[in-house]
């Protein structure tokens, strides 16, 4: 029996298939909801940042000391910015707007001239337990310029994207056991409903990323041979799409230590750099998979980050401004070869 449709029909149905795939092409794409901060790149096409956490204790606990290398090892990279894992301010974040914490902690300590760039900020559990809207204000800013704290957000530098999640909303025992802590979830109630906000909007996030590097900052840690230990939260919500989307580092505090580990179940390097002031836990649990362990420091410091289109340079550094531990990575290129729809 022959077909019904002519060759006329057929190719109706093929323009009209071509004409479905072309309007297909052109139509936007969805856009992840989290905000987005463009940082340029430098003239030569590269990006530096330092990375802290865990340091807003009006200069005590080595903290002006570690502020003071951060601005000898800033100049020395000329960095573009500095990433804070978070707990800001301790012990209970900011009172208020007019907290004198924010200065006595963050404003009169880092005070080097390398230092005088955007400073990117993520919440810690510390922070929860104070006015977390204050922290959040833009009037902080208009204090201090260099202060961008956002829940969850974007760092665009073209080459490299930053990710930064609110991971403070995801642990149990905040809610469960605060031991006596009150924390103020202002903002993420109902908490599943923030949470699967936070996932999806990573999700697609990364998802849509052009960017040869992508980096994730929370404060939380995901694996950790220190006190707090793998998050197991994030484990089994955050890792998964972390490793389903490229992700090249996860970058932590919480934890008051510098650590590198880098398993064979995952391609992620997973970087704390929690050593912002108070230190010194005398903790250590990593003993099923020791080969995993490329990095620990129980003490103050912080890391550097240098990144160029095709590689990428992390240095942990000690109060001193020692070098402790450098890892250095490369990859091709693959935006120049990513071609749209």
């Amino acid at each position: 029996m022959g077909s019904k449709f002519g060759t006329g029909s057929l190719n109706i149905v093929m323009t009209l298939l071509l004409c479905l795939i072309l309007l297909l092409s052109m139509a936007p794409k969805l856009k992840a909801e989290l905000t987005t901060v463009e940082h340029p790149l430098n003239s030569d096409g590269s990006i530096s940042f330092l990375v802290v956490g865990d340091w807003g204790r009006r200069g005590l606990y080595n903290q002006s000391q570690v502020a003071l290398q951060m601005g000898r090892i800033g100049e020395k990279l000329d960095i573009n910015f500095v990433v804070s894992t978070g707990d800001n301010i301790y012990d209970s974040g900011m009172k208020s707007i007019d907290d004198p914490a924010f200065q006595l902690s963050f404003s009169n300590i880092y005070t080097s001239p390398s230092l005088q760039k955007p400073w990117y900020l993520v919440l810690g559990n510390h922070d929860y337990r104070g006015d977390v809207e204050a922290q959040l204000s833009p009037m902080l800013r208009s204090m201090d310029s260099r202060w961008i704290c956002m829940r969850s957000f974007i760092v665009n530098t073209e080459i490299a994207e930053l990710f930064f999640v609110d991971t403070t909303p995801f642990v149990d025992d905040y809610f469960l056991s605060p031991k006596g802590q009150t924390y103020d979830w202002g903002g993420v109630s109902p908490r599943e409903s923030y949470i699967q906000t936070v996932l999806t909007d990573l999700e697609m996030g990364l998802r849509e990323s052009r960017a040869n590097w992508k980096i994730v900052v929370g404060h939380h840690t995901i694996k950790s041979a220190s006190i707090h230990g793998n998050t197991k939260e994030l484990e089994s919500l955050l890792l998964p799409i972390l490793e389903a989307n490229n992700v090249d580092l996860y970058v932590n505090g919480h934890d008051h230590c510098l650590q590198h580990i880098s398993t064979s179940q995952s391609p992620i390097q997973f970087l704390t750099s929690g050593g912002g002031s108070k230190a010194w836990r005398g903790y250590y649990n990593w003993t099923t998979t020791p080969e995993d362990m490329k990095f620990f420091y129980d003490g103050q410091g912080f890391m550097s980050v240098k990144i160029t289109r095709t590689e990428m340079g992390i240095v942990f550094y000690d109060v001193s401004g020692n070098i402790l531990h450098k890892w250095d990575t490369s990859k091709t290129s693959y935006t120049a070869f990513d071609v749209p729809l």
